[in-house]
């Protein structure tokens, strides 16, 4: 497919192109509203806008986002030609002026460009002094190292070991270097923070840096670790980061165990709430069991009743007893086979 005249050049502009930063102000208070317009970034980019503090436009953003207003920052889509124009609100960053409207790519191939402007009544101070002329480049691969814990699988912090090779290419040594470590998870731009590496790196030699790297508790996914020193992005390494499986598992052990414990509590509740009877109507008493070993009683015999009045019947040993009367009749008017007539004298 032949490609129109001058379509080659127009693309080769394009790339060669450097990203900038117009202010419709150059000072404003907080509170207020500016316009900031750009030029010569990828088309379709998507583009954070920050108001930072500590920074100049030679030496970037010092202390990287930490020292930028992130609550009220934009976030803006050039068009197809690389453009873009869009307000943000004014807000006083953490750290002290000289600020910057400080505007950078959120995915892709990394890019920023950053604008001067003020702060109105926002405190100013002196930027850090700079190491001297030690310029550092990497020049071996960097990688992470560790591996995590029984306890990053049940949410703790996911920790590494950031190493790699820098060499020291300018004129003089570099001593205890400050660092600026970035974590970056999805189309989130990264989170810098300043970490201290004890040693000096005299000019013309090399030296190995090992730098903590740790993520917050529960984090997984795809994370980018970034290295910046100077305000120049030195190395950058993916990081993918497993699920804490371990929390899902206490969760669902949590979800069968609690019901069946609140069960058991209520049915024990309910069985000491309700009433008790004695004895069940229309169900007869239960025969007490009978131990093993023991032998059955055999029932007492019952005895007769004793003599009727008048008659001659021996009397028998052993103490005298008596058996009530049966309630529908008295021994006087019981029948009874053997009991002898009484007859006249003749």
């Amino acid at each position: 497919m032949l490609s129109a005249p001058g379509a080659g050049a127009a693309d080769a502009r394009a790339a060669d192109a450097k990203p900038v930063v117009t202010l419709s102000k150059q000072q404003a208070g907080k509170g207020g509203e500016i316009t900031v317009k750009g030029g010569g970034w990828r088309p379709n980019a998507l583009l954070m806008m920050l108001i930072c503090g500590r920074s100049t436009p030679d030496r970037g953003v010092i202390g990287g986002t930490n020292s930028c207003a992130n609550a009220e920052g934009r976030a803006v889509t050039t068009d197809g030609k690389g453009a873009f124009r869009k307000k943000m609100p004014v807000a006083e960053p953490p750290v002290p002026c000289p600020c910057v409207v400080h505007v950078a790519t959120v995915t892709g191939e990394q890019a920023a460009a950053d604008a001067v402007f003020v702060v109105a009544g926002h405190p100013l101070a002196a930027l850090p002094k700079e190491t001297g002329d030690g310029r550092l480049a990497v020049l071996a691969t960097t990688r992470l190292e560790g591996e995590s814990g029984i306890l990053t699988w049940f949410g703790a912090p996911p920790a590494r070991q950031l190493v790699l090779t820098v060499g020291n290419l300018g004129s003089t040594p570099v001593k205890d270097p400050v660092f600026e470590v970035g974590t970056a998870h999805g189309v989130f731009a990264p989170q810098w923070e300043e970490q201290q590496w004890r040693g000096t790196i005299a000019s013309g030699r090399k030296a190995q840096i090992k730098l903590p790297v740790e993520l917050t508790a529960g984090a997984h996914g795809d994370y980018q670790i970034s290295l910046r020193y100077g305000g120049k992005v030195l190395a950058e390494q993916p990081w993918g980061v497993g699920r804490p499986w371990g929390v899902t598992l206490f969760w669902i052990l949590l979800c069968l165990v609690v019901p069946a414990a609140v069960f058991r509590i209520g049915m024990a509740v309910v069985d000491k709430v309700r009433p008790r009877s004695s004895r069940a109507p229309g169900r007869a008493r239960r025969r007490p069991l009978r131990r093993a070993g023991t032998t059955a009683k055999a029932p007492k015999p019952r005895r007769a009743p004793g003599p009727a009045e008048g008659s001659t019947a021996a009397p028998t040993d052993g103490p005298a007893s008596t058996t009530a009367p049966l309630p529908w009749f008295t021994p006087d008017s019981a029948p009874s086979e053997n009991r002898p007539t009484t007859k006249g004298h003749s």
